[in-house]
């Protein structure tokens, strides 16, 4: 059974008399513990198909399990109480809020999930801990470099210990060095068996995953397998 299968999806937006197939019958399937790198250019879906994985959309019509669940008809109320359980989210503009230490920032996601707050904070460390920043948790984002922030922002991701965890353009706003430290954190997040799935445009961050998915015109282009060594 496929973590993410997505069977026959449409999603269509009308602009003005214009009718936009985002995603165009598409057809995609993820395992369990995969690391996948989605690409393609501006306008071939990337992102739509990355919102309806992440439960941020549904699809006009089609079909997508996440977990043996059947998604694609959930209310908006339904839709959230799954990306709180099954899905971390990392953002190229790390989304942090700016007043907030990075402890309580990584938290967020339990106060939602009504998990007490002493648990919380003790999870939220953990999480801190794992991206090696134990010891900036009282830090605000203002305090923090690009490349902590978006450390911070992996950590709030994994902090309910998502089935899934899904980076769009997680590099996108990071010079060389910083942008090489957050892939060996999503490389040791893969490692640990995280589902990890990606946007990205650039090829160097995608030679990362092990499998490339590249879309044009809301369809899957090609598949295949990175020989990476990485």
């Amino acid at each position: 059974m496929a973590l993410i299968d997505i069977k026959d999806v449409y999603k269509i937006y009308q602009m003005g008399s214009t009718q936009i197939n985002a995603l165009d019958g598409l057809n995609c399937k993820i395992e369990k513990g995969e690391y996948v790198a989605l690409m393609g250019p501006s306008g071939s879906g990337k992102s739509t198909l990355m919102n309806v994985i992440g439960c941020l959309d549904s699809p006009t019509s089609g079909e997508y399990l996440l977990n043996d669940k059947n998604v694609s008809g959930m209310s908006d109320d339904e839709l959230a109480a799954v990306r709180n359980i099954e899905i971390g989210f990392v953002f190229q503009s790390f989304n942090l809020l700016p007043r907030t230490s990075a402890l309580e920032n990584v938290a967020l996601p339990l106060v939602y999930a009504g998990v007490p707050k002493s648990k919380r904070l003790e999870r939220a460390q953990n999480a801190l801990e794992k991206v090696r920043l134990g010891d900036r948790g009282d830090h605000k984002p203002n305090e923090l470099s690009g490349g902590q922030r978006q450390r911070v922002a992996i950590a709030r991701a994994l902090v309910n210990n998502p089935s899934i965890v899904l980076a769009d353009e997680p590099t996108g706003n990071l010079d060389t060095k910083s942008s090489l430290e957050i892939m060996a954190i999503f490389q040791e997040i893969h490692n640990d068996g995280n589902t990890v799935v990606m946007v990205t445009h650039e090829e160097d961050i995608a030679a990362y995953a092990k499998r490339t998915i590249r879309m044009r015109d809301g369809k899957l282009e090609n598949q295949f397998i990175e020989q990476s060594s990485n």
